[in-house]
């Protein structure tokens, strides 16, 4: 276990609580960096010893210290989420690339979060994937770099074709252009060569729920909206860490 392993392990709870404040507050445009957070059941101002993560929720036993109101049990998840991100990125890398690996797990995190609940992937968090995963290429290997930004431009490219092709066809928005931008981000990131392993998992992933959500009694119907960024996301982090799909 490495030093890096371990800050990363040590850090991740309190990201994940900041994480959580961008999922609540971004879809409403509300100020993610400032305001102080407040009890949901009183509005009471939350002190220190409210906000530490996980341990605060459990101390409490789930309930607001200033007025015993149910805690909604999103925050210690998110907090949770983004130890297990880190965790299992320390397992596959290490060193600076560590770093870089956690702060795309746990962008990818927030975008699979706000989806689920708003259908909705913000251009402020799918947008800089993009560059970002550029800039990181070019520090592994310039000779990969043109390839990656052709990655990117049919990453976009082929969802933004499918989603204009299903719109024009049924006469409504079956897939967003969220998901042709993120998927622009998982070709910086990839490569050419692993972005039909991301579409192919990402596919299969939501199917699976798709279908979990059948098995729980939910009624799926051809225009019943189901998010398509969650699973893309998943895929994205599985190739970026263990590498594409390989059959034979």
């Amino acid at each position: 276990m490495t030093v890096d392993a371990v800050f990363a392990w040590l850090i991740a709870p309190f990201v994940g609580s900041f994480l959580g404040l961008v999922v609540d507050r971004l879809p409403v445009g509300q100020p993610v960096l400032l305001g102080r957070s407040v009890c949901d059941g009183c509005g009471r101002p939350l002190g220190v010893r409210d906000l530490v993560p996980i341990v605060s929720f459990l101390v409490q036993r789930g309930r607001a210290r200033c007025c015993g109101a149910r805690l909604p049990p999103f925050y210690p998840m998110i907090e949770i989420a983004a130890l297990v991100v880190a965790v299992w990125a320390s397992l596959v890398v290490d060193g600076w690339l560590l770093w870089v690996t956690c702060g795309l797990g746990w962008t990818l995190l927030v975008l699979a979060w706000i989806d689920l609940r708003h259908f909705w992937l913000p251009d402020v968090l799918t947008l800089p994937l993009i560059p970002a995963g550029l800039a990181i290429t070019y520090a592994i290997g310039l000779d990969r770099l043109v390839g990656h930004a052709i990655a990117a431009a049919l990453g976009f490219g082929a969802l933004a074709l499918i989603a204009w092709g299903y719109q024009h066809v049924r006469g409504r928005e079956g897939l967003g252009l969220g998901d042709a931008k993120l998927l622009a981000g998982a070709g910086a990131w990839l490569g050419p060569a692993a972005l039909p392993s991301v579409v192919l998992l990402g596919a299969v992933a939501g199917l699976a729920a798709a279908l979990a959500m059948g098995r729980r009694g939910a009624k799926l119907r051809p225009e019943t909206a189901i998010a398509f960024g969650p699973w893309l996301a998943l895929a994205f982090w599985v190739v970026w860490l263990h590498g594409p799909v390989v059959i034979g």
